[in-house]
């Protein structure tokens, strides 16, 4: 998924194609590897790398989760791939601990920016370059919010955090997803969507050009200003960091929660975008007269706001009757765990055992 730096726009209208290969994920595969020590080849280093932090975790072939760590946020976009890999390392390093890097069997890596074939094959490349394993296995990270929310690769995962971003697959390899690099590719959403579109409405209630809205008042008053003339200059002249807008997220569900119209019509379009994406998905995957789970991960959505949940919930209700919408709270390095099971061809009991770990149901 994008940041929402890449500009969100208009409704999202691109639709996901069901594949089978590189439109899913990148593997690599060694051609030569010194003889793994430590844990064994059967070991799986999950990573989930996301735009604020990487985690990452070694699974021994049994399930036991040997060791995890955290690093910095992973930012191919803006730093190369080599520099953003290198953030990898260093929690890579800590994680697997005196057997040295070359001790896991296969790299299961759930990326953020690794949005479309390329960028996945290039990801892949360094992955495979640090000489960390025999195989690599790159997706974007919305597939590690999906696997950790269901017992077997099925269904759809819709992830609303700083962006959106929405995936589905079937245990036959087959996918569903969205380029997801922003207005370009059909996107609008996330933290960085609606902070966006509620600063265009203030600031037309403020000097007559739109109707009223309460977020005229309740966005600058977020930053101790008393006007949106002075939240627009203080963002244009970089006395309030264009990062920053961010923060706003939360003001506009509580403006919302109190009743403003305009802001409670920005969080029922932000579920009408969450339930296309997901019903679109369901039905590239011939998904819809299923009962499937849908997945709902990310900040905004796991944070349970109750116009936006219960938005979701109807909408696909509707559009999605036999979907079974969840909320899924585990952190995504399970999922890249299990993914890495599943290439390995584990027993249940080994994936039973890493959902123990990270506490999640299964």
């Amino acid at each position: 998924m994008t940041p929402p730096s890449a500009a969100p726009g208009a409704p999202c209208a691109a639709v996901p194609r069901a594949s089978t290969g590189g439109a899913a994920r990148h593997t690599e595969r060694a051609t030569a590897h010194p003889e793994p020590v430590g844990p064994g080849a059967g070991t799986v280093l999950a990573v989930d790398a996301g735009n604020s932090k990487t985690d990452v975790a070694l699974i021994a072939a049994d399930g036991q989760v040997v060791g995890t760590a955290r690093g910095g946020g992973f930012q191919p976009a803006r730093t190369g791939a080599e520099a953003a890999v290198d953030v990898v390392a260093k929690a890579v390093a800590q994680a697997v601990g005196p057997a040295g890097p070359r001790a896991v069997g296969h790299v299961s890596a759930c990326l953020a920016n690794a949005d479309l074939p390329v960028e996945e094959e290039q990801l892949a490349a360094e992955l495979r370059r640090r000489g960390w394993s025999a195989s690599v296995e790159v997706r974007n990270d919305t597939f590690a919010v999906l696997r950790a929310g269901v017992a077997e690769p099925r269904g759809v995962a819709v992830v609303c955090g700083a962006g959106i971003n929405c995936v589905g697959m079937l245990p036959d390899g087959r996918t569903a997803r969205f380029p997801a690099i922003g207005r370009i590719s059909g996107d609008w959403g996330g933290g960085g969507g609606l902070a966006e579109e509620a600063l265009w409405h203030a600031a037309r209630a403020e000097d007559g050009r739109g109707g009223p809205t309460a977020l005229a008042r309740t966005l600058p008053g977020h930053f101790g200003l008393g006007s949106m003339y002075e939240l627009i200059a203080a963002l244009h002249l970089g006395d309030v960091d264009e990062t920053r807008k961010l923060e706003l997220t939360p003001v506009v569900f509580a403006t919302a929660a109190d009743g403003d119209p305009v802001a409670r019509s920005l969080v029922d379009r932000l579920a009408d975008e969450v339930v296309a994406m997901a019903t679109v998905a369901l039905k590239r995957l011939d998904l819809l007269g299923e009962e499937v789970p849908v997945l709902l991960g990310g900040g905004l959505l796991a944070a349970r706001h109750p116009q936006l949940d219960d938005g979701v919930r109807a909408r696909l209700a509707e559009r999605a009757p036999r979907a079974v919408p969840q909320v899924v709270t585990a952190r995504p390095v399970l999922g890249a765990a299990l993914l890495g099971l599943d290439h390995l061809g584990a027993p249940e009991e080994a994936h039973a055992r890493v959902r123990a770990y990270f506490g999640a149901a299964g």
